[in-house]
């Protein structure tokens, strides 16, 4: 398991991170979300080393990350850590040499994880001539050839159609079945919501949530009612004033409801307006719990 506990960083009077403090745990894919300069990305370099923290501890099994640990981890940055003019099945094998492969073995894993995303046709074509998109499967690659127990993502999703997307999204999961620790950022919330059983929400450098996503969803006291009564364009609406209108075209209704709201009153007043051809409460989604969190 990922522990960081008390994690603070500042960069002279910017305070990137204020005691932060959360975990991720082998089998399950964490979303990590926030605002941008909210402090994800000290995060992730502070798990690598590639920042050092002013307080607080990180560790994975309950021991301080070292360089064997961090052999074990995987890291896809947001910004592209690979070599333009190099080969791609020569890139991928030569980060799983330095992460402690043989040289056929190396080989080997490169060769199995660019079929696993999609280019084992661009083997030898150079990282420079091919697509954002691919690029980015390519970084997916080198974050996972060595087959890390903790992997580690800045924005994976960034660029990718909507195949790269599926494509990864699959991979990720298949990890995460197979035991390994996932955390990801990403401001594409419906697909954090799609993807992720865990949700750590960091805002201007402090944890504001963190935990099963159904779980703080349950939690908000913030409901969701779509209603939509025919030929009615929402005159009924006028004898619940307790409710707040998200949206309203034509006979449909979203809306805003307090937590603990008679349902069955509100439904009673929709059905003597007309035939109610919709009727859904709901908590909010990641999108709208993030919003609400934030502000």
């Amino acid at each position: 398991m990922l522990d960081i506990t008390d994690l603070s960083k500042a960069y002279g009077a910017v305070i990137a991170l204020d005691a932060a403090t959360f975990s991720a745990q082998p089998g399950r894919i964490v979303g990590f979300l926030g605002p941008n300069g909210a402090g994800k990305t000290t995060t992730m370099r502070c798990i690598f080393g590639l920042a050092t923290p002013d307080r607080g501890s990180i560790t994975w099994g309950g021991k301080p990350i070292d360089r064997d640990a961090r052999l074990r981890f995987g890291y896809m940055p947001e910004q592209r850590g690979l070599y333009p003019r190099m080969k791609v099945a020569e890139q991928l094998a030569y980060f799983a040499e330095l992460h402690g492969l043989d040289g056929p073995a190396a080989r080997s894993a490169a060769t199995r994880w660019l079929d696993g995303v999609g280019l084992s046709d661009r083997a030898g074509s150079k990282l420079e001539t091919l697509s954002h998109g691919n690029q980015q499967r390519v970084q997916l690659g080198a974050a996972l050839v060595h087959d890390p127990e903790l992997v580690i993502l800045d924005e994976p999703f960034s660029g990718l159609d909507p195949l790269g997307i599926e494509t990864m999204s699959s991979i990720l999961r298949a990890r995460a079945a197979e035991g390994v620790a996932v955390v990801f950022s990403s401001h594409q919330l419906d697909l954090v919501e799609d993807i992720c059983e865990d949700v750590v929400i960091v805002n201007r450098g402090r944890i504001a949530a963190a935990g099963p996503i159904d779980e703080l969803r349950a939690a908000s006291n913030r409901r969701h009612l779509e209603v939509e009564v025919v030929a009615n364009e929402n005159r009924w609406l006028e004898e619940c004033p307790q409710l707040v209108v998200e949206e309203a075209r034509g006979d449909f209704a979203r809306l805003v409801a307090p937590a603990g709201i008679d349902l069955a009153a509100v439904l009673a007043v929709a059905s003597s307006a007309g035939e109610v051809r919709r009727f859904a409460y709901q908590p909010p989604t990641l999108s709208e719990l993030f919003l609400e969190i934030v502000r």
